[in-house]
């Protein structure tokens, strides 16, 4: 394999207008007002009459271009007839009324929003319904009597011999094992036209951890390539195919590297207070809009949770369990749809692991906390998914991962129930080190998703290919 060298990949595409790291949706006044009230078709046509308009800048028709196919992504997610969920609930509920529908919706239990005068439903509604909904769930166990062999299986019997380790080991961080992962992505065949060149970003390991080490591609089924510099904090590695009729594109990497679960006992320890002066915590602990914003709701809230402590980890502690206690996992919209995911999260009273861990960037960093955002992948064998997370910055232990989205661990012992308050397990693969950094080389179109970057992007010189067009694949390999 051999590194494709930037300028001749950047002569490439010199037709076409670059819009630099411009990629976060930016609402225009007017049509996001039709957007939130549901007249999709007005929007389209409102745009359609703006592009034809003469004197536009190129970044105008790039704000234009993306907030029509934000009306794309959103029917997408929003793909179910009433109908539909419906015949998907009568099995449980073969007497469901129009009360119980409206009941449900009211209290964003099950997720709808109208469209052009229909009401549609998110994709995942029906499942996230028995997830939200404690009744809903036992009329459906009690029906199904279905047993999840997933993760919190494999955590019941892996946590406690974790725990052991670190007791044994008396260090921070242990159980080190090799992983081997094939990535895959495939486009479906004719998605573009026959004879143009696929520009692909496919994820990779993030140098720079402790946790995460002697990293090493393996195999890739281009001959060329560009490996994001270590400083890029979204890691990618580049490459490009020419489609061809009728058959599928396919980009596939193979890469292994080394990684350890890691602890830190902070429970019964004191932690020093912050230095207020420091980059660390003056970065770490800023508002960054669109998505990190200090609104009086997130005070309040804060404000309400923390109480008086004054103990960074008892502050984190606090946070953590008002979450988990509030904010049920439930699968959720395409980021790139939401404008700020934590007052989403707030509003509707669930969220996915991404969702649930900016509102505890928010609230910690609203309460002096200084924390950042990390994800790639979690690869607990049966359970492998794309993940997120976070870490938060402690002095005189530097940063600690905490997963908001694992919750409290059914568990008598202490340090297992509260592992992921202050620990993470050694089934993960790291690629970001924070969120909506630019790709390398740059993307010219806005990317499908906008925040995060663990399924990869792709894009052609007619446009973004989002998600509709392509599907993924993560197989992994375990060794000592």
């Amino acid at each position: 394999m051999k590194k494709l060298r930037l300028p001749i990949l950047l002569f490439l595409f010199l037709s076409l207008p670059f819009i630099g790291s411009a990629q976060q949706r930016t609402g225009i006044p007017g049509i996001e007002g039709l957007i939130q009230k549901g007249d999709f078709t007005k929007a389209s046509l409102q745009i359609d009459g703006m592009l034809a308009t003469k004197n536009l800048t190129e970044l105008e028709k790039y704000q234009l271009n993306f907030q029509k196919d934000i009306l794309h992504r959103i029917i997408l997610d929003f793909l179910l007839a009433e109908k539909e969920v419906r015949d998907k609930l009568k099995p449980y509920f073969p007497n469901l009324d129009d009360r119980q529908m409206r009941a449900w919706e009211n209290d964003r239990k099950l997720e709808m929003r109208v469209i052009d005068g229909e009401r549609l439903y998110f994709k995942v509604a029906v499942s996230n319904l028995f997830r939200l909904d404690s009744l809903a769930n036992k009329v459906k166990n009690s029906i199904d009597k279905n047993t999840f062999n997933g993760s919190p299986e494999f955590l019941k019997s892996y946590l406690p011999v974790l725990m052991d380790s670190f007791r044994m080991e008396k260090t921070s961080r242990v159980d080190r094992r090799t992983m081997t992962l094939t990535y895959t992505v495939t486009l479906k065949a004719d998605a573009i036209p026959t004879g143009e060149t696929v520009r692909c970003w496919l994820p990779f390991p993030k140098e720079g951890h402790d946790r995460q080490s002697n990293i090493k591609l393996l195999r890739l089924n281009n001959s060329k390539y560009i490996l994001a510099p270590f400083e890029n904090l979204q890691r990618s590695i580049y490459c490009e195919k020419t489609t061809e009729k009728g058959v599928p594109t396919v980009f596939e990497l193979e890469f292994s590297f080394d990684c350890q679960a890691e602890w830190q006992q902070l429970a019964n320890k004191q932690v020093k207070p912050y230095d207020l002066n420091t980059e660390i915590y003056k970065t770490y602990t800023a508002e960054r809009p669109p998505q990190l914003v200090f609104s009086d709701r997130i005070k309040k809230l804060t404000a309400q949770v923390v109480g008086n402590e004054t103990d960074p980890f008892k502050k984190v502690q606090r946070i953590y369990r008002w979450i988990d206690a509030n904010i049920p996992w439930c699968s959720a919209l395409e980021y790139s749809t939401l404008d700020n995911i934590p007052e989403y999260v707030l509003t509707n009273r669930h969220g996915d692991c991404g969702q649930q861990t900016l509102l505890f960037m928010t609230m910690a960093r609203c309460a002096g906390i200084p924390c950042k955002w990390q994800s790639g992948w979690m690869l607990h064998p049966g359970e492998i998914n794309l993940h997120d997370w976070c870490e938060v910055y402690y002095e005189g232990f530097g940063w600690v991962p905490l997963d908001q989205s694992f919750e409290e661990q059914n568990s008598i012992n202490p340090d297992i129930r509260s592992f992921y308050i202050s620990g993470i397990d050694g089934y993960r693969l790291i690629v970001n080190d924070d969120y909506a950094q630019p790709l390398f080389p740059e993307k010219i179109y806005p990317r499908s998703e906008t925040l995060d970057f663990q399924r990869g992007e792709m894009e052609w010189r007619g446009g973004n290919i989002y998600f509709d067009c392509w599907k993924y694949n993560m197989k992994a390999v375990y060794s000592r």
